[in-house]
């Protein structure tokens, strides 16, 4: 098979097989080895290393990750693709491609049968649509994987590492590193797919911690909390709590200054570890 990155590879294997890019499941292919090497040494793999690849397209990953890793399982959606990455993938025995939906699919099942129940490392070229469900279905479900080496939207990974005080700093920052530890591998710029899509992108790693970051007495009311703080970003914690908790004004008050928070904070400038604290005390008196 020719360097499945060459812009004429991808047209030939598109004519070959009837394939169109589907706009509804954000299709865009990878035109850069360069990116790719990066994505792949990004991921650390070793030969001991079991990858669960997430919309694997034509293979471009795939074919550079089974060079080394011990089993890639890719799932794939699009079924067209199915035949395409038989035919480029196929002098590897060590790959195995699924077509299934990945937010709908058994993955922790899939890991067990599939990948002798290790913890892969999950690698995935995601979909602008579906980053974040795609990413907190791995973390919320307790999924067990060891890292999540992820390509996204650059305004999401920026999102997602950012640090309290920061304008991007969210619920959405909070979520993730309330499971994991983010950093940034590479920055893609937006000329390196086919097609082009609209915005740049950036690589990603989740390094999921083995315990959440911190210990809550209900995770669902956690997050609660976090979403409350944030749904009225330009009003203070005392307002915004009370008005996303539904909760009088005292009670929260007195909550935030027993938990040696000012209510007159923000809710972007506190930490995880106060978040947790908090959302603990308020847990208590709800």
């Amino acid at each position: 098979m020719k360097k499945l990155t060459s812009v004429s590879t991808i047209r030939y294997i598109m004519e070959k097989y009837g394939f169109n890019f589907s706009k509804s499941l954000g299709q865009n292919f990878l035109t850069s080895d360069h990116v790719v090497n990066e994505i792949v040494s990004g991921s650390e793999l070793s030969e001991g290393d079991y990858v669960l690849e997430v919309g694997p397209g034509i293979g471009v990953m795939t074919y550079e990750m089974a060079k080394i890793a011990k089993k890639v399982l890719a799932v794939e959606i699009d079924s067209s693709l199915i035949p395409v990455l038989n035919e480029t993938l196929e002098e590897y025995d060590n790959i195995e491609i699924i077509n299934q939906d990945v937010l709908k699919v058994d993955i922790q099942s899939e890991i067990k049968q599939r990948l002798d129940g290790s913890r892969p490392k999950v690698v995935a070229n995601l979909p602008y649509y579906v980053t974040t469900p795609i990413i907190m279905k791995f973390l919320e479900e307790d999924i067990k994987v060891s890292d999540i080496i992820v390509m996204i939207q650059k305004e999401v990974a920026d999102r997602i590492n950012a640090e309290p005080g920061n304008k991007t700093y969210g619920a959405l920052s909070v979520a993730v590193q309330f499971f994991s530890e983010p950093s940034i591998i590479a920055k893609v710029p937006k000329t390196v797919f086919m097609p082009q899509p609209k915005v740049d992108s950036t690589v990603i790693r989740l390094k999921v911690l083995d315990e959440p970051r911190v210990k809550v007495e209900d995770r669902k009311y956690f997050f609660k909390v976090v979403r409350a703080a944030f749904g009225k970003r330009r009003k203070t914690l005392l307002n915004a709590l009370s008005s996303g908790l539904g909760m009088e004004k005292s009670i929260i008050e007195q909550v935030l200054l027993d938990t040696g928070i000012d209510p007159k904070r923000r809710g972007e400038t506190l930490s995880i570890e106060e978040f947790g604290e908090l959302s603990n005390n308020l847990w208590k008196v709800k």
